[in-house]
């Protein structure tokens, strides 16, 4: 006889970033999932694609010029994402939004050092729906606390914009769902912003794997490891009453991996998950909570008698191609930061943490197109110096010769924050596939329910759900994809040219405020010096082309210098 489970679990009485108390409800059990014994696994009930809706694997959406944008979420994350896209040409930021109105008002900076026009400003619990209601707005980029993650996307996709979400961006399979009927119903772009996959040796590593320098990749490992101790205390707090903040919260009240996305996003994409090859088995352990009980009671000063993650905790996942996947997840201890991101092929090896190396034999090497200097080289131990700057050297990937010069200036998480950005928008302004689609997004944020009902039943198998609901073999491989250098030029001047005409508003701006304010001699310097630089690159960029949008552009800026060199005078 099956046995059937419903997991339910009642709504969050926390009030956090954007939403009223009662709407709460992101928990890492559904209130809606079902499952079923079958054979001694776990199997999860999953829906049906809804009558009309099409799988979006490969979705694009007509090229934009410019991008669009609207911030919501302004706390830890999302200032710094305001600031990338100032440098980022071709896109346009729109509005600026926060629970608490100060906090978007303080993102003006990023614009006007830029000299960029200002954006509208919207706070409170609900700024983020009139914000998602705009006509003018093509993107939505969401970087609230998790709590607010779902009921901000599903507004704005609901509303005709296309998101990209902080991770992890569902927090249960419910909310999974949801967002992939929504991106099918839609037809609009619903993106995690797994900025791991962006980093320069996870980038480099997957050109190796799919050039078949490691062979056939059969294990990966993937890790958020990350003492967070001096970071608890700096967690958004609903009042003087809220001892914990929402992330130490979140850890007490709920079970499994719920961080995920940074350990599984890189090697999901190296192993071809729904381009391929699928997850199908899942098995979940932790260890009991010890740190975690200790931060709520020093936070408190009451006992704490459940606190529901443990302080570390391993996830194995199988693939229908007989892959194993190895995730780790541990906030609480103390230890070196840790991704781990470790690919074991049948004719060569990467890892990146604590030792970032290579480790292939001679022959491999030579079969790959780097001539050894070692004559014994052996897969035995990493590979010398000079012989991995040769390696990586080859196959650098085309994105971080893109970007990566730039990324390293602009900064974030070491410059992969930008590079996230910058394909994000390179795609959308190509009417191109994005990197990462709803389903990676849902595979990579099913890890916190799956393995809380693995756990909660004594660490069981639990079979994964198809999120493709049967098109993951459809893509054969995981590949970024690129415009024609034709295209792709193009793309560009109408981009920089875009950036010059909101420089020129930017300044027009500045200017008339500046009649009725002092303004000192080095803020107009600045103003001038970035109309001027991006005048200079514009007309380089365009290299003797016209059209009406440059002359017109060029026109306004010129006008606009004049006028702010005349002030310095």
């Amino acid at each position: 006889m099956k046995h059937f489970g419903k997991m339910i679990v009642g709504a969050c009485t926390v009030l956090t970033l954007t939403c009223t108390p009662a709407q709460l409800l992101a928990q890492s059990l559904s209130p809606s999932t079902q499952w079923e014994w079958n054979k001694g696994t776990i199997v999860i009930k999953s829906p049906e694609r809804p009558a009309g809706q099409e799988s979006v694997i490969g979705l694009t959406v007509p090229k934009m010029n410019v991008v669009r944008v609207g911030f919501v979420g302004l706390g830890m994350r999302g200032p710094g994402a305001v600031e990338r896209f100032t440098h980022i040409a071709g896109t346009k930021i729109v509005a600026l939004c926060d629970y608490e109105k100060e906090r978007a008002e303080k993102c003006q900076k990023y614009l006007q050092k830029a000299c960029l026009p200002e954006a509208a400003v919207y706070s409170g619990a609900e700024g983020y729906k009139a914000l998602c209601e705009r006509e003018d707005i093509d993107l939505v980029y969401i970087a609230a606390d998790w709590d607010h993650h779902f009921p901000i996307a599903k507004y704005a996709m609901e509303h005709g914009k296309n998101v990209a979400i902080e991770v992890p961006s569902a927090m249960n399979l419910e909310q999974c769902w949801e967002l992939i009927n929504l991106s099918e119903t839609t037809r609009k772009h619903c993106m995690i912003l797994e900025n791991c996959c962006y980093d320069w040796f996870e980038m480099n590593t997957l050109n190796m794997a799919q050039q078949g320098v490691f062979g056939e990749v059969l294990r990966a490992q993937g890790a958020y490891i990350h003492n967070l101790d001096d970071f608890w205390p700096y967690y958004w707090k609903n009042g003087k009453e809220d001892k914990l903040g929402w992330r130490l919260r979140y850890n007490k009240e709920n079970r499994g991996d719920v961080y995920a996305t940074h350990g599984l996003g890189p090697v999901a994409q190296a192993l071809d998950i729904h381009r391929g090859d699928r997850m199908t088995t899942l098995v979940a352990m932790d260890t009991k909570s010890v740190h975690g009980k200790a931060l709520v009671e020093k936070a408190t000063g009451e006992p704490c008698d459940e606190f529901r993650n443990g302080d570390h905790t391993t996830t194995l996942i199988r693939t229908e191609n007989g892959k194993v996947i190895e995730i780790q997840h541990n906030v609480m201890n103390p230890q070196p930061y840790n991704r781990l991101y470790q690919l074991t092929g049948t004719k060569g090896f990467a890892n990146k943490y604590p030792v970032e190396g290579y480790a292939v034999d001679a022959d491999q090497m030579k079969a790959s197109g780097v001539q050894p200097k070692v004559d014994n080289l052996s897969s035995h131990s990493f590979l010398p110096e000079k012989e991995m700057e040769a390696l990586v050297n080859k196959y650098q990937h085309p994105i971080l010769k893109k970007y990566g010069e730039m990324a390293k200036e602009v900064g974030g998480h070491g410059g992969m924050d930008f590079i996230m950005d910058s394909r994000m928008v390179y795609c959308l302004q190509n009417g191109l596939p994005l990197d990462m689609d709803v389903y990676d997004l849902a595979e990579w944020c099913a890890l916190a329910e799956l393995g809380a009902i693995s756990m909660d039943n004594g660490c069981a198998a639990v079979a994964f759900p198809d999120f493709t609901r049967g098109h993951w073999n459809d893509v054969k491989g995981f590949h970024h994809a690129f415009a024609t250098p034709e295209d792709e030029a193009a793309a560009e001047l109408a981009a920089e040219t875009a950036t010059l005409s909101l420089k020129a508003q930017g300044m027009k701006e500045w200017l008339a405020k500046s009649k009725k304010a002092e303004v000192s001699k080095e803020e107009a310097e600045a103003r001038v010096k970035q109309l001027s630089d991006q005048l200079e690159k514009t007309q380089k960029k365009a290299n003797g082309a016209e059209s009406k949008e440059l002359k017109d552009a060029v026109k306004q800026a010129e006008k606009m210098l004049k006028q702010a060199q005349k002030m310095l005078k």
